[in-house]
């Protein structure tokens, strides 16, 4: 059978953001955020089946061009075929919209336009001793809504809707008890539906990326994986340069004590871009966290961000900063009291698009 692996939660966040449409100069405005999950885990001897449903809405009264609906909605299961080999299945749908200030937004919209992700995982995992060896499979499948325009008209966002393929084969050596370096390969290709777009380019591309790394669990104080590589993306369209560059993917946990702990994170990735003779936006994001409970009921963070974004074929380069505190007040065991002040900057070597926001939140989080 299944089971709620977790209590329900429920969150409700209410505060200012002061440039919510992350433009030079933005207008600020009061924001309500409406966030729900739902959490279930199966309860079986072996096997494993678990789902995971959050969504939220974003309300800006002031600045409603930034209203922004989020769905990420993944369903995991793990078959355990022998003691040594494990499927593991993902299905996940995804909807957001595009980032506000994203240089991909046409002149005059009226609202950040919806896109949609829905795709499916496919792997097997071997172990062989101390060897682990396994192979994935990924499908995605991007779709953008029309662009509402402030005249009353929508743009046609068709070219930018496309398939995604990926094969990834990963094999681990353990050497110790917790330490297993590793070496992957992933591979995919992005297949548009409409060649050309908009502008008249070929965005179909073939992407590589080979990867060295390691796995921790070292006495349950640092756990978690770090990788670098070198990621490079052909276009179809000679027009296009290729998009090259190192790659590096973390997510470590390092426990100091039983109050304090600090978490890394860092990925990399190559987005699509919709400005003529840019192949693509190559992002990269490093972020600090670290957490401290000052008492059972009173949980302090602090988070430190950085990100880069290169566009290639075009001299720009973004430079991305975050930094915030927050606190958290457990008032029982089925509600909290959230509060976080944050401040986001963006820096560019192209004028006009540099700006900065200050956002202020507090939230009651209910579990049952």
């Amino acid at each position: 059978m299944t089971r709620a692996a977790h209590p329900t939660p429920l969150e409700v966040t209410a505060g200012h953001d002061s440039n919510p449409a992350r433009t030079t100069g933005g207008r600020g405005s009061a924001v309500l955020i409406v966030a729900p999950e739902l959490q279930v885990n199966s309860d079986w001897e072996r096997h494993e089946l678990t789902a995971n449903i959050r969504g939220s809405y974003a309300d800006y009264p002031s600045v409603h061009f930034a209203d922004r609906p989020l769905m990420d909605a993944r369903i995991n299961g793990r078959i355990d075929v022998t003691r040594d080999t494990r499927v593991d299945l993902e299905t996940r749908y995804i909807l957001s919209t595009e980032n506000p200030g994203s240089p991909n937004l046409p002149a005059g919209i009226a609202k950040l336009p919806i896109y949609t992700q829905f795709g499916g995982t496919a792997a097997i995992d071997q172990r062989f001793n101390r060897l682990d060896v396994s192979l994935k499979g990924t499908v995605d499948r991007y779709d953008y809504a029309d662009s509402l325009l402030t005249d009353g008209t929508s743009f046609s966002n068709k070219d930018r809707d496309y398939n995604q393929y990926g094969v990834q084969a990963r094999a681990g050596y353990e050497i110790t008890p917790g330490l297993k370096p590793f070496v992957e390969l992933g591979v995919d290709k992005r297949v548009h539906d409409l060649t050309p777009d908009r502008f008249g380019f070929d965005r179909d591309s073939d992407g590589i990326a080979p990867k060295v790394g390691t796995t921790f669990e070292i006495t349950r104080k640092l756990t978690g994986e770090i990788s670098v590589g070198y990621l490079t993306r052909t276009y179809k369209d000679p027009q296009l340069p290729d998009l090259r560059g190192l790659i590096a993917n973390s997510s470590l946990v390092w426990t100091a004590t039983g109050l304090t702990g600090v978490k890394l994170t860092a990925t990399s990735a190559a987005d699509e871009s919709t400005i003529p003779g840019v192949s693509g936006l190559f992002r990269r994001d490093v972020g600090i966290e670290v957490y401290h409970a000052f008492r059972r009921w009173l949980l302090g963070t602090l988070k430190v961000g950085w990100g880069l974004d290169e566009y290639v074929g075009l001299d720009r380069e973004d430079k991305r900063y975050a930094a915030s505190v927050g606190l958290v007040y457990k008032l029982s065991p089925q509600m909290q009291l959230k509060g976080e002040l944050r401040e986001v900057w963006l820096r560019s070597n192209v004028s006009g698009v540099d700006y900065t926001a200050t956002v202020l939140l507090v939230g009651l989080r209910l579990q049952r």
